[in-house]
């Protein structure tokens, strides 16, 4: 069965039209007898699933773009993302006054959530600062997409219910995170949802083609400096206890997205922060790469 990725692209309008990406070519899965959104297509990914690997299987016979000719869009635009907080025990410590870590044992995953229409921006979209802040820090991670209803999900089976991986960059705005005037620690809405806070692609990596999501090198660079380099098997709660945690709570729907946490070397214990010019790349290992510029918005 051959390889695939599932992907957004630009149509002639500027429209996200699904695809998938075999070799270096992408396949319009309309075309192919497949129409729908990506998301659309989540909502039966074991049975839809199947059907693109026999659109893969049979490339030649279909009309494909070169990927270089194509614009790639967000994989998929989530009603809303699930955003695991200080969940590696090194950007724990970074991010802590005292520079101590977690007991694990001691607490549990704990979640913010970002709007995904208003947050989620694709592939070579844009970074806009918004003017509220002044400091608008990165954050790789690995992003899981959900693949059938998930509720009340043991550890041991969660990962039966992840469709694939993508990449996603959890931008943050740190100078705004203190409420004022209230006795909230965190202000997680204006801290974390603003306009293109999510950038996620360039495209998703069905979970079969993932042996090990918990062995995923992460890499960000800010345009040639590596800042972050570390491996998704440091997470603190790892893929299989976050679906657990949140299942427990409300059903995941296929299409929902969870950025699983970044690790340690964000901009702000190091005081930098992104700039107009700048340019944002983040790698992982299996999936692919996330690029993104960097532009003064409004």
């Amino acid at each position: 069965m051959a390889s695939f990725k599932l992907l957004n692209y630009a149509g002639v309008a500027g429209e996200a039209r699904s695809g998938i990406l075999v070799g270096d070519n992408v396949i319009d899965l309309a075309s192919a007898g497949m129409p729908g959104s990506t998301y659309e297509l989540l909502q039966n990914w074991d049975a839809n699933q199947a059907k693109m690997a026999k659109i893969a299987d049979d490339a030649a016979s279909h009309e494909a773009h070169p990927l270089a000719d194509v614009q790639l869009m967000a994989p998929v635009v989530p009603p809303v993302v699930y955003n695991a907080a200080a969940n590696y025990v090194d950007h724990q410590k970074e991010m802590a006054a005292d520079g101590k870590a977690l007991v694990k044992e001691d607490t549990h995953p704990y979640f913010f959530l970002k709007a995904g229409p208003h947050c989620v921006i694709g592939p070579g979209a844009d970074i806009r600062l918004p003017k509220v802040s002044n400091f608008i820090d990165w954050e790789a991670e690995l992003a899981v997409v959900i693949g059938k209803p998930a509720r009340n999900v043991a550890a041991a089976d969660a990962l039966d219910y992840v469709a694939g991986y993508t990449i996603f960059n959890d931008l943050s705005a740190r100078d705004i995170g203190k409420p004022v005037g209230r006795t909230f620690n965190t202000h997680w809405f204006v801290h974390k949802n603003f306009d293109g806070s999510g950038p996620m692609g360039p495209w998703m990596v069905p979970a079969s083609d993932i042996p090990d999501p918990h062995n995923v090198d992460i890499k960000l660079w800010v345009n040639d400096s590596l800042e972050q380099d570390s491996n998704s098997k440091y997470l603190f709660f790892n893929i299989n206890e976050q679906i657990e945690y949140i299942s427990a709570r409300m059903t995941l729907r296929p299409g929902d997205v969870i950025a699983t946490g970044t690790p340690s070397g964000v901009g702000r214990p190091k005081g930098k922060c992104l700039k107009p010019g700048d340019t944002v790349t983040i790698e992982l290992g299996g999936i692919g790469k996330l690029i993104n510029p960097v532009v003064q918005g409004d």
